[in-house]
């Protein structure tokens, strides 16, 4: 015979214990902020002959213990003429993105966006073509570095498939259709319920407009951040606190707000060692402003 206690304990002892959060995935929040990786900030990593950068980009966000991004398209398509980029678009099964990411799952890392950036080369098969490669992604939405005359190709295919689309800014404000300033932001937000805001706060300072404020006024419209520190008046990329982006303020804007709004790490400037190293630095520096 047991007693009433001891059954208790054993009943207890018989159920599966609860997973850390670190086996079904990597957490890389700081501070409720989510913390992520354009995947461009590994592209000088080696490609297989003929591959893709899948495996590797995966084994440095774990070594980096980041557990969420955003994939740059080209690190997942293979190198070769326009023609051949366009054809393998149109005619890789989708099952090749599904199986993607599978990969990605099974490290424990979640693919947030899905970045694929129509230009003015672009086919309407390819851009339609982009969305479905999203979904077997598992993206919730996709980036684009694009211009206000693409963007308005773009909006049919938004509205198709009923999928967020966040332009992405760059700081050149004399380029013609560029998304870079606030105007340029709003102009694209018009044109579709879909259209919504990648800012790119080191290329906004770079332009000479206010990250901060930005963030403040339109927080509603920004899917995610990118992180990179650049001086003003076109300013070169610099090793991150070296520039004069507000990224700490910026991080620690979203902490005390809550904001679902997604802060990702993209590696640009000129570092002394791997990518894989300064992007740890850099994950450093926002888990230091984060503190």
């Amino acid at each position: 015979m047991i007693t009433r206690r001891e059954f208790s304990k054993l009943a207890l002892a018989s159920l599966p214990l609860p997973r850390p959060l670190t086996e079904a995935g990597i957490d890389s929040r700081i501070g409720g902020v989510r913390i992520g990786v354009q995947t461009y900030s590994f592209r000088a990593l080696p490609r297989p002959p003929g591959g893709d950068q899948v495996d590797v980009t995966i084994d440095a966000m774990k070594t980096c213990g980041l557990g969420e991004c955003e994939v740059f398209s080209p690190m997942v398509e293979p190198r070769g003429s326009r023609e051949e980029i366009r054809k393998w678009r149109l005619e890789t099964p989708l099952d090749h993105f599904r199986d993607v990411k599978k990969k990605f799952d099974a490290a424990g890392i979640s693919i947030y966006a899905w970045n694929y950036s129509p230009n003015e080369s672009f086919t309407d098969e390819e851009i339609d073509r982009g969305f479905d490669m999203a979904k077997a992604l598992g993206a919730e939405i996709i980036t684009a570095s694009t211009t206000i005359p693409v963007a308005k190709r773009i909006v049919p295919f938004a509205e198709k498939h009923r999928m967020v689309v966040a332009m992405h800014g760059h700081s050149d404000v004399s380029k013609p259709g560029e998304f870079a300033s606030p105007e340029s932001f709003a102009d694209a937000m018009k044109m579709s319920k879909y259209f919504k805001v990648n800012l790119d706060i080191g290329h906004f300072t770079a332009a000479n407009f206010d990250a901060m404020a930005y963030i403040r006024e339109h927080h509603a419209d920004i899917t995610n951040l990118h992180l990179k520190d650049r001086k003003k008046n076109q300013g070169d990329n610099m090793p991150w606190g070296q520039g004069e982006t507000p990224i700490r303020e910026a991080l620690q804007l979203l902490k005390k707000e809550r904001w679902p709004i997604r802060a990702y790490i993209e590696y640009e400037y000129r570092g002394q060692s791997s990518s894989v190293e300064e992007v740890k630095k850099c994950l450093a520096y926002a888990r230091e402003a984060l503190a």
